[in-house]
């Protein structure tokens, strides 16, 4: 198994090299103001790759500390033993 894991992520490695050695011709990007960028067409995709990373991690970043604040709430709650006992009477055990 650990010898067909090192075969798919070499198969994976050269097909993104032979996808990086294809497109090496240069792309234009325009921003605004007349602003051009120009590089390589792997570096455009990569760039594009990495900028929709860092907006989706940060996007989930204030749920990500909701359920952190959560969590910790629930762990100081079962860490103090008068809170169970009291829960435990209200329903009759």
């Amino acid at each position: 198994m650990k010898y067909l894991m090192w075969l798919l992520k070499a198969a994976i490695f050269f097909t993104l090299f032979a996808f990086a050695l294809n497109n090496q011709h240069q792309a234009d990007v325009h921003f605004f103001f007349g602003t051009v960028w120009r590089a390589p067409l792997v570096l455009v995709v990569l760039a594009a790759f990495a900028l929709g990373l860092a907006i989706g991690a940060l996007g989930m970043v204030p749920r990500w500390w909701k359920h952190r604040v959560a969590a910790r709430r629930a762990h100081q709650a079962m860490a103090t033993p008068g809170a169970q006992a009291s829960d435990t009477s209200h329903h009759g055990l």
